[in-house]
């Protein structure tokens, strides 16, 4: 039989923090190279742009180890912090575009990410819901089986 940390790194679970990992990294590089070469032409949305990369770099974080009750709150308010801001600077950036004519990561819901910055708090919090960490479980020992069953 399987321990719960390994259950929750299989399959979709495993696939969405892969996302997840991709999105923080595609964020992080696009927000430094936007903020290094050209912060005065638009530092709000460059900012906001800094701002995802940290949020989906918690919530790639707060999904490997939501084994854990901490981290599983952790997630929770990661991803929902995330499906706020893509739904208001996605609205924002369509109600006023010359405000947004510098996109960032959540821009028209992420359209220059095929609308998977959209899609995956959605993803992401169905699969807190449905993947609970296990009721007494100790913390440090869900964290570390999470991470052995992500490397696995």
């Amino acid at each position: 039989m399987s321990s719960p940390a390994r259950r929750r790194m299989t399959g979709i679970g495993r696939v969405l923090v892969a996302v997840y990992a991709i999105m923080a990294l595609a964020a992080l590089g696009r927000s430094f190279v936007q903020i290094a070469q050209r912060f005065d032409e638009a530092p709000v949305a460059y900012s906001l742009s800094a701002l995802a990369a940290a949020v989906y770099l918690l919530a790639t974080l707060a999904l490997v180890f939501a084994g854990s009750r901490t981290w599983y709150i952790v997630a929770w308010v990661a991803i929902t912090f995330e499906l706020l801001g893509v739904l208001v600077v996605g609205t924002l950036s369509l109600v006023f575009p010359d405000v947004f004519q510098h996109h960032t990561v959540w821009s028209v819901f992420g359209y220059g990410y095929l609308f998977i910055p959209l899609v995956l708090p959605f993803v992401g919090l169905w699969w807190l819901r449905t993947h609970p960490p296990v009721s007494g479980a100790d913390d440090s020992r869900a964290e570390t089986s999470a991470v052995a069953g992500a490397l696995k």
